[in-house]
């Protein structure tokens, strides 16, 4: 018996080691997903839970945070730098962006920094000109394209995200992502003073741009670099058609204004390849004097040398990448962290809100974020569903860019000119493209029709009004031109996920249960 009484004693005594030890590691498991550990001095400091981390607070990390701060979401954001950017792209939005803008509640960035309303178009060459106005018809009177310095605009949407209670923004450069066992717990970064942190969430949401250091962990990146931008803001003049952008189809290849403010307008020069005349020694002078502005439209030349004398010359590289991503449990790719495409049509910050709003409504049922499998399985269905809209944009901007820039081609040159006369004709001819660029129409089926209709008007022209042996070749090389531009940037995007989403299973992933 007195063996039975000190065997329950400890029995007692075992249990309650146990209750208690269960009990401090469940707390500790709680708190994981909200503690940051010092690298350095092994600090830990608890807070809130962290429902969401995302790395970087340009236009679609920025927008993303406060479109999910307003779901309840506990969200964190850690961007390299929080000064306010200066950057020659992403300034024009279409109107099918700002349509985006004001679905998430955000359209209010774009006052207070002198964003201009862009109306359409207007495309000139060889001293012809035409004039594309979006379709806005049916459209309340505020929905139209905005241009703006685009640090004055990502800076707006930063504060505005940074006004919710549950987001926190941070100054910080994210070095790596934390995984165990396959799954993205979280991120390690260092602050400005080079102390190194780690953050933990049930997701990660990595856009920290088209130099993210982060991509090859979730995805298979192709990056191409067909061009570079050359910059320059002329100032004190005016565009020939108001609230309009101007794209010049110039020799070697394409020639961007738009104005940004009311008292500038921005100038992008596209050289081919991957490297520019210096700046530093006077050569890249010399190519936009000589080569680039006897191209532009007379009432904008004096400005413009104006603008090269001022000598303040900024150069980027054009990107192009198709979306390749890897599912990984807790992590997702967005914005042109995850896929870019040539900026000539300003296509991608509607591509970047558009994802924005797809993910938003695909999380919005979800009250537990912590079941990273289930969830990474469930948010397949977000690459299959942005497919048609993403890759109508991105197959549009990479086709456009290769029509208009010229080649040493016949078959080639005469699609261009075909291109620009088609365009010039009005009417369902021009609607019918600029609603695609404009994002307000991004359906693939219109695009390829469209396509194909200028290489076949540009066949037409060739025959009439008698068809030689020397055209007819021509207009075959025309058509066989015409499919070797659009069908390897169709294929590279994906066909069945661009035209037959439907038939993708992740299509039709149902939220997983809490």
């Amino acid at each position: 018996m007195a063996y039975e009484y000190i065997f329950g004693i400890f029995a007692c005594f075992l249990g309650f080691v146990l209750f208690y030890y269960n009990t401090r590691t469940n707390k500790t498991a709680a708190a994981a997903a909200s503690t940051v550990v010092s690298a350095r001095n092994g600090e830990v400091t608890e807070g809130a839970a962290t429902d969401i981390i995302i790395v970087g607070a340009g236009v679609a990390g920025a927008a993303l945070a406060y479109t999910l701060g307003k779901d309840g979401r506990q969200v964190r954001v850690i961007e390299r730098d929080l000064n306010e950017p200066d950057r020659i792209v992403g300034e024009l939005l279409q109107p099918g962006g700002y349509l985006k803008l004001i679905e998430l509640g955000l359209e209010d960035c774009v006052d207070e920094i002198d964003a201009q309303r862009v109306f359409g178009y207007a495309l000139f060459k060889d001293g012809k000109n035409t004039k594309l106005s979006y379709p806005l018809e049916n459209f309340h009177s505020d929905v139209a394209g905005r241009s703006f310095h685009n640090g004055r605009f990502i800076q707006r949407m930063r504060h505005k995200a940074a006004s919710l209670p549950n987001v926190s923004l941070e100054q910080g450069s994210v070095t790596s992502l934390i995984e165990e066992k396959g799954t993205v717990k979280g991120i390690q970064y260092k602050t400005k003073d080079g102390q190194e942190f780690m953050a933990y969430a049930p997701l990660t949401i990595v856009c920290d741009g088209g130099f993210s250091n982060l991509r090859r962990s979730l995805s298979n990146p192709k990056v191409d670099v067909p061009s570079c931008f050359v910059g320059l803001i002329l100032e004190n003049c005016e565009l020939p058609h108001a609230n309009h952008g101007h794209v010049i189809i110039a020799d070697p290849s394409p020639i961007l204004f738009y104005p940004i403010s009311s008292t500038e307008i921005r100038c992008l020069v596209d050289v081919p390849g991957q490297k520019v005349p210096s700046v530093s020694n006077g050569e890249m002078a010399h190519y936009l004097k000589t080569t680039v502005a006897p191209q532009i439209p007379p009432q904008l030349y004096t400005a413009f040398i104006t603008a090269v004398n001022k000598g303040n010359i900024r150069t980027m590289t054009n990107r192009s990448m198709p979306a390749a991503p890897q599912p990984t449990p807790g992590a997702l790719l967005l914005g042109d962290a995850f896929n870019m495409r040539h900026p000539l049509t300003g296509g991608g910050m509607t591509v970047a809100l558009s994802d924005i709003v797809l993910l938003r409504d695909l999380l919005r049922p979800l009250h537990n974020l912590h079941d990273a499998s289930a969830l990474c399985r469930y948010l397949e269905s977000f690459y299959t569903l942005r497919k048609p809209v993403a890759s109508t944009i991105n197959t549009l901007a990479g086709a456009l860019y290769k029509v208009f820039s010229a080649s040493a081609d016949k078959a080639r040159e005469e699609m261009r000119e075909a291109c620009f006369d088609y365009l010039s004709l009005g009417g369902a001819f021009s609607e019918g493209p600029i609603s695609l660029l404009s994002g307000l129409n991004p359906h693939p089926i219109s695009l390829v029709l469209h396509f194909f209709a200028v290489a076949i008007y540009g066949v037409g022209r060739l025959l009439l009004p008698f068809p030689s042996p020397k055209r007819i070749w021509t207009g075959a090389r025309l058509i066989s031109g015409a499919s070797g531009i659009i069908f390897p940037i169709i294929r590279a995007e994906g066909v069945r996920q661009m035209f037959f989403p439907a038939t993708v299973p992740a299509y039709y992933r149902a939220p997983p249960v809490d």
